[in-house]
């Protein structure tokens, strides 16, 4: 049985929300977004006030809209979480790279989690994707499939 949380200790809870580091994007099924954290304004570079109540398709056209709604649908369908991967699919949102030191990426490799979420009845009408930047790991995986490459061709 889930914790239960008093009301009133509702705000540490935002608290948190907003300052993890990975993107936390709550659509409801018309994908309208519904949260927008810490880091999703600032890789976006669009607050919270510009995007709540928009549709997430409209924000960032160049998301693979069929891709995504079968994703989501199937998520909230099943009741069940689901997962992409950097390999399978670079991003979901063009970020900018913003590692000044080791910026040898043009953008944000991510990993993303989709986790249904239910109402009070149990039925699932709104969807949390967690959205992991994961540019490091795949810049040292390329690096090393390169190198690899090079030794196996000598």
């Amino acid at each position: 049985m889930p914790a239960k949380i008093d009301l009133k200790d509702f705000h540490w809870l935002l608290d948190i929300v907003q300052c993890m580091d990975v993107g936390v994007v709550v659509l409801d099924r018309q994908f309208r977004v519904e949260v927008w954290n810490g880091f999703m304004e600032n890789h976006s570079c669009l607050g919270p006030d510009r995007v709540n109540g928009r549709n997430l398709f409209e924000l960032f056209p160049e998301i693979d809209q069929t891709w995504l709604r079968r994703k989501v649908e199937t998520v909230l369908e099943l009741g069940t979480r689901a997962f992409s991967l950097w390999e399978q699919r670079p991003y979901l949102l063009r970020f900018e790279n913003y590692r000044p030191i080791t910026g040898e990426e043009d953008f944000m490799y991510q990993n993303v989690t989709f986790l249904p979420l239910a109402t009070a009845g149990g039925k699932s009408e709104r969807v949390c994707l967690v959205i992991y930047d994961v540019t490091e790991v795949a810049r040292l995986k390329k690096r090393l499939d390169a190198s690899c490459a090079g030794n196996f061709n000598r």
